[in-house]
C-alpha cells in the first residue's frame, strides 16, 4: 500500500462498536471484494470492500472477517482468516499478509489462513442462532454483477437454512455515518493532497490545453503524495460539457473565454475526498461568468451553515432549494411567473440546479450514512451546488467537504483551497 500505516485502534474501535450492535448468539461475516477480469489474463485493480477494511483494516483480496462476541471460545469472538502466501506468491505477486502481520494491523489475535474457514465457520455456527449478512442497502446502488459476499450468503443459507438471519447494512450504514476522529484525519490527508493537485493546474490551464492533460498533472500529483489516485472518475468539462453532470471523456480542448468545471479528488488510504472547482480557461472571468459563480458560491456558503446536528437531510435539501431560487431570480434566470407557477415536485429551480447538495462521504466518495435520521456531530458532508446554463455554455458548481460539529458551523476539511475568485485570478496569473 502507498499509505502510511494506520493505528489499528481505530478498527478495534469500529469492531467494538459493530458487536455492541449485534443481537445474543449472533455471528458476522465479512468477504473482501474480488479481482474483476478485463479479458485473457488482464485484471482490473484491486479495491477493498470498505466494509472488512472499516472493521479490520485488512486491505488484500482473499480475505474473510468472523465476529462472534457470544463464542464460547474466547479465540473465536474475532477471526481474520488471510489468504496462505508462499514463496511463489511472494515473488510473481509481492508479499501478503502473515498471520503476524494481520494482527499487528487489525488488532485482531486469532488469524487463521483461508483455508480454515469452513472447518471453523461450522463450529461457531453450531453454537450462534443468527447469521447477519452484509448485503448492499446504499441508496445509490445498482449492482449487477454478483459478489464474493453474494455467494457466501448462496452458499450459508444452503449449508445452514435453520439460522435466523439478520443484516450487518443497517448496523454499518449508522456507524459508518459518524466519523472517528482517526478517519477525520485521513480524510484531511486526501483533502490535503487534492488541494496540491489543484494548486499545481493553476498555472497549468491555458486556452488551448487538453482536458487529459490537466487530468495527467492531478494523477502525477496524487500518487506523488501516496494516493492511489482519483477517489472517483475524474469530471474535467470545459465550456459545454460541464452541462453534463457526469462527463468523463475528458478529451476535448480547453478555448479562449471558456470555464472548466473539474470535479476531482484524490483518495488516500481508501478514504475519499471529494472537490468541485471551476475556473477561467485564460485566468480571467467575464462580468456574467463571476455573476453566476459568485452566486453558487453564496449559495455553498449558504448551505454550509445549515449542516448542524439535528438538521434534516430531505428538510436541508429543500432550504437549498430556496437560498438557490433567490439567486437564479437574481441572475435573470427566473422571473417571479417561474416561481408561482411551479411544480411542487419540480421546482422551478432545478432547470438550472438539478442534483443534490450533499451526500455522505468517508470510504465510499458516496458513503454509507444515515439520511432520514438528524445529523449528527462528526458527520462529513459534501456541499456541492451548480448553476447550468447550457444555452450560455457554461456550468459552474464549487464542492467542498465539510465535518460537522457539536456546535457551531461545520469544520471545511477543504478551506485552504483557493475558491475566492480574486484568489484564483490572482494565482492563475502570478
Amino acid at each position: 500500500m502507498k499509505y502510511k500505516p494506520i493505528s489499528n485502534q481505530l478498527f478495534i474501535k469500529n469492531r467494538q462498536k459493530f458487536m455492541a450492535r449485534m443481537k445474543p448468539k449472533s455471528v458476522a461475516v465479512f468477504n473482501s471484494n474480488d479481482i474483476y477480469p478485463i479479458s485473457a489474463d488482464s485484471t482490473m485493480p484491486f479495491e477493498q470492500h470498505r466494509d472488512i477494511f472499516y472493521l479490520s483494516g485488512a486491505d488484500q483480496e482473499e480475505t474473510k472477517l468472523l465476529l462472534f462476541p457470544d463464542s464460547g471460545n474466547k479465540k473465536h469472538r474475532e477471526v481474520l482468516f488471510v489468504r496462505e502466501t508462499n514463496e511463489h506468491i511472494a515473488i510473481w505477486e509481492g508479499a501478503k499478509l502473515t498471520k503476524e502481520k494481520a494482527t499487528e494491523v487489525s488488532g485482531i489475535e486469532t488469524v487463521y489462513w483461508l483455508s480454515d474457514f469452513d472447518k471453523v465457520f461450522f463450529d461457531v455456527m453450531t453454537e450462534a442462532e443468527t447469521i447477519y449478512f452484509n448485503t448492499n442497502e446504499h441508496y445509490r446502488q445498482a449492482v449487477q454483477t454478483q459478489t464474493r459476499e453474494d455467494r457466501f450468503i448462496l452458499d450459508c443459507k444452503q449449508k445452514f437454512p435453520a439460522h435466523q438471519v439478520a443484516k450487518s447494512n443497517p448496523i454499518l450504514q449508522d456507524l459508518r455515518g459518524v466519523k472517528e476522529p482517526e478517519e477525520i484525519d485521513l480524510m484531511q490527508k486526501a483533502c490535503n493532497i487534492t488541494e496540491k493537485g489543484f494548486r499545481r493546474l493553476l498555472n497549468f490551464i491555458r486556452p488551448g490545453v487538453w482536458e487529459y492533460e490537466i487530468e495527467a498533472e492531478l494523477l502525477h500529483e496524487f500518487v506523488r503524495n501516496r494516493s492511489k489516485g482519483f477517489a472517483y472518475t475524474p469530471i474535467i468539462a470545459s465550456g459545454a460539457n460541464a452541462n453534463v453532470l457526469h462527463y468523463i471523456e475528458n478529451n476535448q480542448q480547453c478555448k479562449e473565454g471558456d470555464l472548466i468545471l473539474m470535479d476531482v479528488a484524490a483518495e488516500y488510504a481508501n478514504y475519499s475526498s471529494d472537490l468541485t472547482r471551476t475556473v477561467p480557461v485564460n485566468g480571467k472571468f467575464t462580468k456574467r461568468q463571476k455573476e453566476v459563480y459568485e452566486a453558487v458560491l453564496r449559495v455553498k456558503k449558504e448551505a454550509t451553515k445549515i449542516l448542524v446536528p439535528g438538521t434534516i437531510w430531505a428538510e436541508y435539501h429543500k432550504e437549498v432549494g430556496k437560498i438557490m431560487t433567490s439567486e437564479l431570480l437574481g441572475l435573470g434566470l427566473l422571473d417571479q411567473a417561474d416561481v408561482q407557477n411551479e411544480n411542487p415536485d419540480w421546482p422551478a429551480y432545478k432547470k438550472y440546479f438539478m442534483h443534490g447538495t450533499s451526500h455522505h462521504i468517508g470510504l465510499d466518495t458516496h458513503d454509507y450514512g444515515a439520511l432520514k435520521t438528524p445529523m449528527k456531530a462528526n458527520m462529513v458532508f459534501t456541499v456541492e451546488p451548480g448553476i447550468y446554463i447550457p444555452e450560455e455554455e457554461m456550468g459552474i458548481r464549487l464542492e467542498d467537504d465539510v465535518v460537522i460539529q457539536e456546535k457551531g458551523e461545520p469544520f471545511n476539511l477543504m478551506a485552504d483551497i483557493p475558491i475566492e475568485v480574486e484568489e484564483i485570478q490572482e494565482l492563475m496569473n502570478a
